[in-house]
């Protein structure tokens, strides 16, 4: 085998026959398949993958024919035909991965195909060479691609499953929901704490002069938006996929936000318009289906390459906006706001924890500015509505980069900056539930909603575990950890 083998590829490397698609496709595959491997997440729609299709492969393919057909038409004796194909592989292979890493900056990309001009020319003599190391390139990157395709094919709906009928639970009081959520603004206790070392009482002082109650020591179930807010809006653990192969911060997170979930079918059941406010399409990336009924934000808007930060709205402009429009009629709002946004995610060397403390107050008092003013508006337009401040988790803020976070510590207040956020409601007549001491964690805020508004305490029986969850890549065997147990301690648990 391995002699046939080595002949047939003595003869593809020898003969002078041309195999214009496999130059061609060789390195658009092998660009196609590293993008994919860097930003599944981003790209894993169907949508985007037939753009992706269309612009790594066939773009290329109808490029070479067409510039081909002009050769043998009009400039049949011309030298330079001879080029095209060894032209077309490296350009195709230099601005692609280009793209694939950066995304569409002209300079690069402009500079990148002079680069493949110049060694498409240079180089002709040696293209079914490079031909050969470019599918090489595919064998490398294939293995790395493997727990992205395990994910997609094993992924099941079913731990979104509920284990009652709070999807179709009867509202007894049903007001409009305000729920805002400032990205990864602390709790109260933690800016107490040596850690922040801040003092926010005149701002919780302001929410408590509104009618609001704070929980204090709050916290999320995992560590990032999206994970957290998967877990949120499901009322479920997903445990981040909880296998090896399965392990995953963002794999279809955004879809189990935006599209068909238990909050939203249970809001619906009780005729509520839905309403997604968005200051940056983050949760819109992979261009899920938008299951709320409004959203400020249109898939029309967003590039198929987009990573969800190219584009900025005035959320509280568009917030007023729709609260204004939909006066008639009984509504969810799920406001995200871009502020304060936890710590750095990258190390950047010129940073460090401190200064990374210093940058993150400053944006505590921009977030404080800004949920005044969303406060004070829903106050004035819809004074019986429930207004919940609902951070996704912690700042980070003890860290030099929220990516430490992957590597293992011991330290509780570290531990418990990634994950302490901060909620506050407006409860309708100030009637605070006897039951709200059950709010200790974020996958159980909508279940305890929810058993409020439907007078059902029967839905408590099955509130998830007040439990934080964390990915550990470094410091200890890659796998899902228990970090925060039931009680609020340190722990180090790793989940089978």
């Amino acid at each position: 085998m391995l002699k046939s083998l080595r002949r047939k590829f003595n003869l593809f490397l020898n003969e002078d026959k041309a195999y214009p698609i496999l130059t061609i496709i060789a390195p658009c595959v092998y660009a196609l398949m590293y993008y994919y491997d860097k930003n599944y997440a981003f790209i894993n729609s169907k949508s985007q993958f037939l753009f992706l299709l269309a612009l790594y492969i066939f773009t290329p393919l109808v490029a070479y024919y067409v510039i081909d057909f002009i050769f043998k038409t009009f400039l049949p004796k011309n030298k330079w035909r001879k080029y095209s194909l060894s032209v077309i592989n490296l350009s195709c292979f230099c601005v692609f991965m280009v793209i694939s890493t950066y995304g569409f900056q002209k300079v690069k990309m402009l500079f990148a195909l002079c680069l493949g001009i110049g060694l498409g020319i240079l180089l002709i003599k040696h293209i079914k060479k490079i031909v050969v190391l470019q599918i090489l390139l595919w064998c490398l990157v294939l293995p790395m691609l493997i727990p992205d395709i395990y994910r997609e094919v094993v992924y099941s709906k079913k731990w979104m499953e509920q284990p009652d009928d709070i999807e179709t639970s009867v509202f007894k009081k049903q007001p409009n929901i305000y729920v805002i959520q400032p990205d990864g603004y602390a709790n109260f206790s933690s800016f107490k704490n040596s850690l922040y070392n801040y003092d926010n009482t005149e701002f919780k002082g302001f929410l408590e002069t509104k009618g609001f109650k704070t929980y204090d020591n709050f916290r999320s179930n995992y560590f990032s938006t999206l994970s957290s807010n998967s877990s949120m809006f499901s009322m479920k653990h997903h445990y981040y996929g909880n296998t090896t192969l399965g392990i995953s911060t963002s794999h279809n997170a955004r879809n189990a936000i935006v599209e068909n979930n238990p909050v939203l079918r249970t809001l619906k059941y009780n005729g509520y318009k839905t309403f997604l406010m968005l200051q940056v399409p983050y949760l819109l990336a992979n261009r899920p289906t938008i299951d709320f009924d409004y959203c400020n934000m249109s898939l029309d808007e967003l590039s198929y390459l987009s990573k969800g930060f190219g584009k900025h709205k005035n959320l509280l402009k568009d917030t007023k906006a729709a609260i204004k429009a939909n006066k008639s009629s009984r509504n969810f709002f799920f406001i995200e706001s871009m502020l304060p946004s936890h710590i750095v995610t990258f190390y950047d060397p010129s940073s460090s924890a401190e200064k990374e403390r210093e940058k993150y107050l400053d944006r505590i008092e921009l977030a404080n500015q800004e949920l005044r003013e969303f406060i004070l508006f829903i106050e004035e337009e819809d004074p019986n509505g429930i207004i919940i401040i609902a951070a996704d988790h912690g700042g980070y803020v003890g860290l030099n980069a929220s990516s430490e976070s992957q590597v293992k510590v011991d330290d509780p207040l570290i531990i418990n900056s990634m994950f302490a956020s901060a909620l506050a409601i407006k409860w309708p007549n100030s009637e605070f539930p006897k039951f709200d001491n059950q709010l200790n964690t974020s996958v159980n805020l909508f279940r305890v909603l929810f058993s409020f508004l439907s007078n059902n305490k029967s839905y408590l029986d099955n509130l998830q575990d007040d439990k934080s969850y964390i990915i550990i890549r470094d410091g200890a065997p890659t796998g899902v950890y228990e970090y925060i147990n039931e009680e609020g301690e340190t722990v180090f648990k790793k989940i089978e």
